[in-house]
């Protein structure tokens, strides 16, 4: 009966004061968080001649330097499940500000600590050390975030709130960018070998403690405290993820290509094609930085705006048109490359479409319980993330040096069309209403 107030009560309601605090609080530590994670690739080529040895090939320090990067997206999936199985049995507050402390503190290390020129070989290991910290924390603090503000939010909100949480991730690569961007016309290159490198580091882990100490000010969502206080006793024994394999395959499968999709959209159009840019298409690192971030502005409005959609419209309509046109739109924007007047408008047309993945949370909350919500979100999201992670970048590098410079748009129009085709499933299926779950629908 009580869960049964709850539920109407949170359908009817309005955003409320504190719905708000909670949505800001959590996207800016989201964005700091991501920030944090993601600045380690813009200063790569930096990093890579400080942590090597100065006779090592060029090509071998780099690769070394990305696979120490690749190396936080292969840990995602066990911080992520032990985070989550906590948080599903604790409460999600505990996890959600232990993972952004988990990601400050390393990242403030990585600012502080001696290069190979000082400490020989231990410089790389703890740089690894730290980056494998960040993973844990990174693989945590997504799905933390997203089922945190869906379970605080009214039930015609959620699509708003996971929108704005991506937004807010999205926000941390633009930071990231613009840092950069900043650093890199401030300084020498002497003194960014010297001094500047560790200044966005610096920066990064002070603004996540102090976005750690916002979110004490955070409220444990109120579906976790209902279901805590009538859970039952043999469920908590056991291990979340364990019910969320044995009960909720299809939900987790579909989660997991859905995160495929985002990850190609993220990785390629966000991160990577900076770069293809430049090798690829000739543009100069000028160019190539200011369209990323017009394409990365455009994410951060279109995230939250197809997470309206999703309280307004079916999952299934909202993804097939979605998916339907980030497919055409990044075909057109890598089609027009060979005009560069055209560069800064379809790389923003492309980038707000790529914003499609800001619905994709919604659905992922949708179709797992309170009891396992967090472990569901965390393991699809995470182990789908840890793969695609792994071999999106080898996989682009290689087809588009040995095959064609189009290779990264047919690799992202290829999944887009997947998330069009899960669309399509979910209208033909009603929606997966069946697989729904009951507290949140």
């Amino acid at each position: 009966m009580i869960m049964s107030n709850l539920a109407i009560s949170s359908n009817v309601r309005t955003l409320t004061h504190q719905d708000y605090k909670t949505l800001a609080l959590s996207a800016l530590g989201g964005a700091l968080e991501f920030y944090d994670f993601i600045i380690f690739v813009f200063f790569s080529i930096t990093i890579s001649h400080l942590f090597f040895p100065d006779d090592m090939p060029a090509w071998l320090s780099q690769v070394q330097t990305f696979g120490i990067f690749a190396a936080g997206y292969l840990i995602r999936p066990f911080g992520g499940i032990v985070m989550a199985h906590f948080g599903d049995i604790f409460g999600r507050k505990r996890m959600f500000t232990l993972s952004i402390l988990l990601m400050a503190l390393p990242t403030l290390f990585i600012g502080c600590l001696p290069t190979y020129a000082s400490i020989g070989i231990f410089a790389p290991l703890l740089l690894l050390m730290m980056r494998l910290c960040q993973g844990l924390a990174v693989g945590g603090e997504v799905p933390g975030a997203w089922t945190f503000v869906a379970e605080h939010v009214p039930k015609n909100k959620i699509g708003l709130a996971c929108g704005i949480l991506t937004s807010g991730l999205s926000l941390g690569i633009l930071l990231g960018s613009l840092v950069s961007t900043i650093m890199s016309k401030s300084v020498s290159v002497e003194q960014m070998n010297e001094w500047g490198w560790r200044v966005p580091f610096i920066i990064g882990g002070i603004f996540g403690l102090i976005a750690m100490y916002l979110r004490r000010w955070l409220k444990e969502t109120p579906i976790f405290l209902e279901i805590q206080q009538r859970k039952n006793q043999e469920l908590a024994k056991k291990l979340p993820v364990i019910t969320v394999l044995t009960q909720y395959l299809p939900q987790t499968i579909l989660s997991m290509l859905l995160t495929w999709v985002l990850s190609a959209g993220i990785m390629v159009i966000m991160l990577m094609t900076p770069i293809l840019l430049q090798k690829q298409f000739g543009f100069s690192a000028l160019e190539a930085l200011q369209g990323n971030i017009l394409a990365i502005i455009g994410l951060i409005i279109s995230c939250t705006f197809y997470g309206m959609m999703m309280d307004k419209f079916s999952m299934g309509k909202v993804l097939v048109i979605g998916c339907t046109i980030a497919a055409i739109m990044i075909a057109i924007f890598y089609l027009s490359l060979d005009n560069p007047n055209l560069l800064f408008i379809t790389y923003s047309l492309a980038g707000f479409s790529v914003g499609i993945v800001g619905s994709f949370a919604y659905f992922m909350v949708k179709v797992f319980p309170t009891e396992v919500r967090y472990s569901g979100v965390s393991f699809s999201f995470n182990m789908a993330y840890a793969i695609a992670g792994g071999l999106t970048p080898l996989l682009i590098s290689f087809f588009s040096d040995f095959v064609s410079k189009m290779a990264p748009a047919i690799y992202v129009v290829g999944l887009f069309l997947l998330g069009a085709s899960i669309g399509l499933f979910l209208l033909i299926n009603n929606n997966l209403q069946k697989y729904v779950a009951k507290d949140i629908s």
